[in-house]
C-alpha cells in the first residue's frame, strides 16, 4: 500500500456514551518485532493551556525500561510518523498530514566511546553534564536525533519548523543529566503555523493492569467498582499499575484550529500512523539500506481497536490498511468476541451479535447511516468537536462523558481518559442499557514524576505528558508497597 499523505487529527460523538479500547501496546505479531513504529496511544483534544488550539499527540516504542542502557530509546530515521486528519468527514484522513522524520547523529567523542550519553561536571577529560540540547552543554548527547515537521495538503507541502529540531533524549540519570525538567523543555519547539512541536521520550501515562487484562480478565478482585470506587480518580481500588514507572517516546504537535477548519463546531477525525520503505538490505559497512514505496505498518485512530475487537490473524493486515476500508473487518465489530470472552468469564449475558451500536460508534460519524456504502464509508477514526470547550486539568474526569466531562473520550482523547474501564461497560452494552461498573481496579497514573502535575499524575502544560522516569532512580510501584494501594 502507497503511504499516502495522511494527517492524524480528531473527531467526535459529542455527548455519546461511546467507547474505544485503552492503549495499542504490542497489538499484532509483526509490529511487536518493530517496537521504533508500534502506535502505543494517540490523544486529540483541544488544550486547556490555550482554547484556541488543537493537540495531537503520538507515542511509540511502548513499555520502556528506563534503565536499559547503553543504548537507550530513539525515533527511527526509517518511519514516517503521520498524523493524519479528516476535515470534511468523508472518511479519509487525507485532508491535512503532519510528517515528522529523525536523522540521527552520534557525535564526537563518542563514535569511539561504548556509549552513546555521557557527563559530568567534576572529572577531567570527560564532556560537561548534559544540560542543554546544543552547544557547549550538549557536548555529552553523543547520540542525537533532529527532526522536521512538514504540512502536507493535498500536493502541496510546507516545512513547519524554522530552525533546527532536537529529539529531548532518554532520561539516562541525574549525574548525565542534572536537570531533566529544564533539558526537555528546550524541545519544545514553535512552528510557523502558530503551533508549537516536541518530540522526545515522557512519562507512559496510559494506566492499566496490563497483566491482570490479557490473563483471561484475571482481575485482581470483583471487576465492578463501587459508586465510591467509580466516583474516586484518585485512588487504585485494588488494580496494578503495570506502566509505573516505565516510558514511551512521544509527538506532539499542536496546532491553532483555525488552521485545520474554519468552522469553529467542526466535527474532524483523525488517525496515526507508521509507515516504512518497503525493502531493506545491509550493505558492505553493515548500515541498513531502505528503499522501494513505503508501506503503513502501523496505524491508531481509537484505542484498542485491534488488540480487542480484530481477530489475531487479521492484526497485521488491519495495521496496514487505510481506515476508510475498515468495511473488511466489519464482522469483527457487529459480533465482538471479546463480548463473548466477559459472559464466559462472569456468567454475564451480554449481547455478542448485530452489534450496530459499536459500528455507529467506532466508524461513522454523529448523524450518519450504521451500515457502509461508497457515499458514507465505514472508516475507524477518532472524532472531535473542536466546539466543546476543554475542562480544565484539576476537574477532568477519568471517565469523561459517563461522568459529565464531555471533553474527554470518545471526543478526542484526552492523556488521562480511563478508556480502559468505558470500554469494558461499552463493549458490555452501555450504549444499550445498564451495566455494572466494570473497572481493572486502576483509575490513575501511579507514580509521576515531575512538576505541572495534579495529584493525580495530570500534566498541566504542553506536551501534556510528565517527564519521563530517569534510568538510575527508576521505581515501578505495585500494589502493597509505598504509594500503591492494597494487594487483593
Amino acid at each position: 500500500m502507497k503511504m499516502m499523505p495522511k494527517l492524524l487529527v480528531a473527531s467526535i460523538v459529542a455527548a455519546l456514551p461511546a467507547f474505544s479500547f485503552a492503549a495499542s501496546h504490542r497489538e499484532a505479531p509483526a509490529i511487536a518485532l518493530d517496537p521504533a513504529a508500534d502506535i502505543t496511544d494517540v490523544y486529540a483534544f483541544r488544550s486547556w493551556e490555550d482554547p484556541s488550539k488543537l493537540v495531537f499527540i503520538m507515542n511509540v516504542l511502548p513499555g520502556q525500561e528506563p534503565s536499559a542502557g547503553p543504548n537507550y530509546y530513539n525515533f527511527d530515521d526509517s518511519v514516517a510518523y503521520d498524523i493524519n486528519l479528516d476535515t470534511n468527514k468523508d472518511g479519509k484522513a487525507d485532508d491535512i498530514v503532519y510528517r515528522v522524520q529523525f536523522k540521527t547523529e552520534v557525535r564526537a567523542p563518542f563514535t569511539d566511546l561504548p556509549i552513546a550519553y555521557g557527563g559530568v561536571d567534576t572529572v577531567a577529560g570527560l564532556p560537561p553534564a548534559i544540560r542543554s540540547l546544543d552547544g557547549p552543554d550538549s557536548l555529552g548527547l553523543g547520540l542525537r536525533q533532529t527532526y522536521t515537521v512538514t504540512e502536507i495538503k493535498g500536493a502541496q507541502s510546507r516545512e513547519l519548523s524554522s530552525g533546527t529540531l532536537v529529539a529531548a533524549p532518554s532520561n539516562v540519570g541525574p549525574r548525565t543529566m542534572p536537570d531533566y525538567q529544564d533539558l526537555s523543555d528546550q524541545g519544545i519547539y514553535p512552528l510557523v503555523n502558530g503551533g508549537r512541536v516536541f518530540a522526545g521520550q515522557r512519562d507512559e501515562s496510559f494506566y492499566i493492569d496490563l497483566g491482570a487484562t490479557f490473563d483471561t480478565l484475571n482481575f485482581r478482585a470483583l471487576p465492578i467498582l463501587t459508586a465510591d470506587q467509580d466516583a474516586n480518580d484518585g485512588v487504585n481500588p485494588f488494580g496494578n499499575d503495570m506502566f509505573s514507572g516505565f516510558n514511551v517516546n512521544s509527538i506532539a504537535i499542536e496546532v491553532p484550529i483555525s488552521e485545520v477548519t474554519a468552522d469553529t463546531n467542526a466535527v474532524i477525525g483523525l488517525y496515526a500512523s507508521t509507515s516504512r520503505p518497503r525493502y531493506k538490505t545491509i550493505n558492505k559497512t553493515g548500515a541498513a539500506v531502505y528503499s522501494g514505496t513505503p508501506m503503513q505498518v502501523g496505524r491508531m485512530g481509537n484505542p484498542l481497536v485491534n488488540e480487542l475487537i480484530i481477530g489475531t490473524g487479521k492484526k497485521d493486515l488491519w495495521n496496514a490498511t487505510e481506515p476508510e476500508k475498515e468495511a473488511q473487518f466489519l464482522d469483527f465489530y457487529l459480533n465482538p468476541r471479546l463480548t463473548g470472552l466477559i459472559n464466559a468469564a462472569f456468567g454475564t449475558t451480554f449481547p455478542v451479535t448485530g452489534r450496530t451500536d459499536l459500528l455507529g460508534v467506532f466508524l461513522k460519524y454523529p448523524g450518519q447511516p450504521a451500515k457502509c456504502t461508497k457515499a458514507s464509508p465505514c472508516s475507524e477514526l477518532l472524532r472531535l468537536s473542536v466546539g466543546v470547550p476543554p475542562t480544565a486539568p484539576a476537574a477532568q474526569k477519568r471517565l469523561t462523558v459517563l461522568a459529565g466531562d464531555n471533553a474527554g473520550f470518545p471526543n478526542g482523547r484526552r492523556p488521562n481518559d480511563d478508556v480502559t474501564d468505558i470500554a469494558l461497560r461499552v463493549v458490555s452494552g452501555a450504549l444499550l442499557g445498564p451495566v455494572p461498573n466494570f473497572g481493572d481496579g486502576v483509575n490513575y497514573n501511579t507514580g509521576a514524576k515531575g512538576i505541572n502535575l495534579t495529584a493525580n499524575g495530570i500534566y498541566k502544560v504542553f506536551p501534556f505528558l510528565p517527564k519521563p522516569h530517569d534510568g538510575r532512580n527508576r521505581r515501578h510501584i505495585d500494589c502493597g508497597e509505598g504509594g500503591g494501594n492494597p494487594c487483593k
